[in-house]
């Protein structure tokens, strides 16, 4: 079966899943025993092993990084995490993706048991691979309790080896990592490094547009309560007062509210959702507002991407 964005049945939208699926919010502080690590691996065995749902649809386990390379002081636990999808979970995710909710929540649970110092990644075993990361198995749907705690046991601590530093790593960056796509953080390295865009790391404050039409916008498009509508009033707001753009300069995550395309100054991205088009807007010389958790009720962290040689990103590949 397939689903899309409007909630129709077709295929989940694998590409937005993908953005999702990179991004871990479990992971642990500045630094986590080892110790510790193998606990919260070995919790997550036993819950792999029960099966509840949805851990039914897992597939494959692997770890990677400093854990694996035996650092005694990991800063936390890479996890790739493989697995199928019934109708069920296509149609859970699609509904949490329209509600802004992450659509791995509930897996990511599942795994975790709420606890911090593992570091989720869904459905990027082969673009890892691809990176040129060596990922270690740890279990495969079939395989016994037993027979996975070996795996975990052969991976012994090494006390020459060190907490990797984290690539791909630009001061905006610094604090948020653990929300930013690891695909989109090396896109926006690369075209940092070349030169071609400046980003700024922003919180954005709480605030209404003070345009009635922006407030009408805002209305007709998400409820109350949506974390959307939180993170698309703040946005809006910044740019009327802060950057100085009408309404009509800006295309909210996907939608203009004048008829003239041309006259976008500003594309505003809630969570992802549109980061695949971000270089061909940045070569028009548009500007780009990224809200990278929009959230009931935390801070809303955003990037501010500009370019600084509008020709330098076609001739800067991803």
């Amino acid at each position: 079966m397939r689903m899309n964005l409007d909630g129709g049945c077709a295929e989940c939208d694998v590409g937005l899943l993908a953005w999702w699926g990179t991004r871990g919010p479990t992971g642990g502080g500045p630094y986590l025993k080892r110790g510790r690590a193998t606990e919260l691996v070995q919790a997550m065995l036993t819950r792999l092993d029960r099966g509840e749902r949805p851990l039914e649809l897992v597939e494959e386990v692997y770890l990677f990084g400093s854990y694996v390379r035996g650092a005694l002081d990991p800063h936390d636990v890479d996890v790739a995490v493989q697995h199928a999808v019934d109708e069920a979970f296509a149609r859970h995710q699609v509904s949490a993706m329209l509600a802004g909710r992450d659509p791995y929540a509930s897996m990511k649970k599942a795994l975790t048991g709420s606890t911090r110092g593992l570091s989720l990644q869904f459905q990027q075993r082969d673009d890892l691979v691809a990176d040129g990361i060596e990922l270690t198995l740890l279990w495969r749907r079939g395989d016994t309790l037993a027979k996975a705690e070996r795996r975990l046991a052969a991976m012994k601590p090494d006390p020459k080896a060190g907490s990797a530093p984290r690539d791909h790593m630009l001061p905006a960056f610094e604090g948020l990592e653990r929300w930013l796509p690891r695909p989109a953080r090396i896109d926006l390295f690369g075209l940092h490094a070349a030169g071609a865009i400046e980003i700024t790391a922003l919180t954005l404050d709480d605030a209404l547009p003070a345009s009635r039409a922006a407030v009408r916008w805002l209305e007709q498009r998400w409820s109350d309560d949506s974390p959307l509508r939180r993170a698309a009033s703040a946005s809006l707001a910044y740019l009327e007062t802060v950057r100085g753009l009408a309404i009509n300069e800006i295309e909210l995550h996907g939608q203009s509210a004048g008829r003239n395309s041309a006259a976008v100054r500003c594309f505003v991205d809630l969570g992802w959702r549109y980061f695949d088009i971000l270089r061909d807007r940045i070569a028009d010389g548009q500007e780009w507002l990224e809200v990278i958790r929009p959230t009931r009720t935390r801070p809303l962290h955003a990037l501010w991407i500009t370019s600084k040689r509008s020709h330098s990103i076609a001739e800067t590949s991803g």
